[in-house]
């Protein structure tokens, strides 16, 4: 299924909106206590873990989405997006395994 960012899931859509932002508690309020980032093979677990790299490639390199096409199978939803920061600019894929309020595990790796 493929939609528009209007139609994005309430929680990837605020997630989106939380990173363009540059909101870290807000994102990372989004993970369980045991939450998993996997960033081009790099595992994160935990929200401290999450942080140290979100402040240095994500959030803290001042990290924007662009929003180009999304798919939802079951719990997991991929998003494809236009990523521009001070460490890494060009197309991504972000990949969402949901768990009721929680983003259970976030996957990104290149288009």
């Amino acid at each position: 299924m493929k939609v528009s960012r209007l139609k994005l899931r309430t929680p990837i859509d605020r997630f989106v909106s939380a990173v363009n932002r540059g909101e870290t508690e807000v994102f990372l309020g989004f993970f369980p206590s045991d939450g998993v980032v996997e960033d081009s093979g790099r595992r994160f677990t935990g929200r401290d873990a999450i942080r140290r790299w979100s402040d240095g490639e994500f959030i803290g390199a001042k990290g924007k989405m662009t929003v180009k096409s999304v798919r939802q199978e079951g719990n997991e939803i991929s998003v494809t997006a236009d990523w521009v920061s001070n460490f890494y600019t060009g197309p991504a894929r972000f990949v969402f395994v949901l768990d009721g309020r929680w983003l259970r595990e976030l996957c990104i790796t290149g288009v």
